[in-house]
C-alpha cells in the first residue's frame, strides 16, 4: 500500500471496541455514510427489540448496530458501560427497559435532552419533564401463581402476601440488584419508607423466599410447579400463558398502594457518533405503530398513547391503580440501595 493510500486508510478507520471497524472522517460523503447507521444499546429483550430495529432499517435505510444486555444483569450492565464511555460515547441511543436507568444517566450527564415530535399524545406522567428520556410501551410488576398449586380463593393479592406463612418456602423473586426487580425494590422504599421496607425484606427472609437469576427464571419455575408464586413482569406472565402454562396473574395492591408500572425509556446519548440517526431512531420508537407492534408481540406491552389498542389479556394502563412513584427519586434511591442494603440482603439470602 502506498504511503498516501495508507494514510487515508488510517485517517478514515478506527477500531471501536465491541463494534468492530467503523469509518470516520471529515468529508461530506463520509458524514453521509456515518448517518446511515445508529448504535443502539438496549436492555429490552432481544426477541422484542430486534424486530423493531429490523423494521426501522427497512423503512429508513439506516443500519442499526444493536447491543443487547444479558438477562442476568438486565439494565445494570449497559448502564455501567454507558457511564464508563461518557467521555467517548459509542452509543447513540439507549432503549431502556425501565425509566430508572434513564434517570441515572440524566443525573450523571450521560444523556442529552430531546423532545421528539412523535411523542405528542403520550401520557406525560411516564416521561422526563425536561426531555432527557421519553417513556413508551410499559409493563407492570405482577404476581404470578401456579393454578395447580394455589386455589383461586387463596391466590395472593398483595406484595405483602410474598411473606405470608401459607407460601413459606414457595415464593421466588429475581435478584433485586438487577432489572425491574431492583426498580420495584426502590419503589417500595419510596412508598413505604426505609424502616417498613427493611421490615418487608426481612419478612421475605423469614418466609424463605428464593432469589433467582432473572424474571424469566421466575416465570419458568413457577410454571413448572417448583414454586407456587413469584414476582415478575407482565411480559413474562404473558409468555407463560401463551405457552399454555397453568399461570394466573395478579396486579397487586389494586385496593391499596397500587401496581408498579414500568415504561420503556428512549434516551439520546450526549455526544453520540450519529446524533441525527439517533434522533430519527427515537422518533421511530415513539410512533403509534411501534407501540402497537409491541402490544401485539409476545411482550404484550401496554401502550402509553391513548387510542392504541392494548394487548388482549393485559389490563390497560388507564384501568390500573398505579403505584405513585417519582422515577428520578427512584434512581437516587436505587444507587444507594444497590451499594448498601439490597446488596447486603442478597448476600445474606443466597
Amino acid at each position: 500500500m502506498r504511503p498516501k493510500t495508507l494514510f487515508a486508510f488510517i485517517c478514515h478507520t478506527v477500531l471501536w471496541p465491541g463494534l468492530g471497524l467503523l469509518t470516520i472522517g471529515c468529508s461530506d460523503s463520509h458524514r453521509a455514510a456515518l448517518n446511515k447507521q445508529v448504535v443502539v444499546y438496549t436492555s429490552v429483550d432481544d426477541v422484542f427489540a430486534r424486530p423493531i430495529c429490523e423494521q426501522f432499517e427497512r423503512d429508513t435505510g439506516i443500519k442499526v448496530l444493536l447491543v443487547p444486555d444479558t438477562e442476568e444483569t438486565k439494565s445494570t450492565g449497559l448502564l455501567n458501560r454507558l457511564i464508563a464511555e461518557k467521555e467517548r460515547p459509542q452509543a447513540d441511543v439507549f432503549w431502556s427497559g425501565d425509566p430508572v436507568r434513564a434517570a441515572i444517566l440524566k443525573s450523571k450527564g450521560v444523556s442529552a435532552a430531546y423532545r421528539s415530535p412523535t411523542a405528542e399524545g403520550m401520557l406525560a406522567d411516564y416521561s422526563d419533564s425536561e426531555g432527557y428520556w421519553t417513556g413508551l410501551s410499559a409493563r407492570a410488576r405482577v404476581i404470578i401463581y401456579n393454578k395447580n398449586l394455589v386455589p383461586e380463593d387463596q391466590k395472593p393479592r398483595s406484595i405483602n402476601d410474598l411473606a405470608d406463612a401459607r407460601f413459606k418456602g414457595k415464593v421466588c423473586i429475581a435478584n433485586p440488584l438487577f432489572g425491574t426487580t431492583s426498580m420495584h425494590a426502590a419503589a417500595l422504599f419510596q412508598v413505604l419508607g426505609d424502616d417498613k421496607a427493611r421490615e418487608f425484606f426481612q419478612s421475605l427472609t423469614e418466609n424463605d423466599v428464593k432469589i433467582l437469576s432473572s424474571n424469566g427464571e421466575v416465570r419458568r419455575r413457577v410454571a413448572a410447579g417448583e414454586f407456587s408464586i413469584g414476582l415478575t413482569d407482565t411480559d413474562d406472565a404473558h409468555v407463560a400463558i401463551q405457552e399454555g402454562k397453568p399461570i394466573g396473574v395478579v396486579y397487586p395492591d389494586a385496593d391499596g398502594r397500587g401496581t408498579l408500572v414500568v415504561p420503556n425509556a428512549a434516551v439520546l446519548i450526549a455526544g453520540g457518533p450519529n446524533p441525527d440517526a439517533g434522533r430519527q431512531f427515537i422518533d421511530y420508537l415513539l410512533r403509534p405503530e411501534t407501540e402497537l407492534a409491541l402490544a401485539k408481540s409476545e411482550a404484550a406491552q401496554m401502550p402509553l398513547r391513548p387510542g392504541v389498542r392494548p394487548p388482549e389479556g393485559v389490563t390497560p394502563i388507564t384501568s390500573l391503580k398505579v403505584m405513585d412513584v417519582d422515577y428520578q427519586k427512584l434512581a437516587d434511591k436505587l444507587e444507594e440501595l444497590s451499594r448498601g442494603f439490597l446488596k447486603e440482603w442478597v448476600d445474606q439470602n443466597k
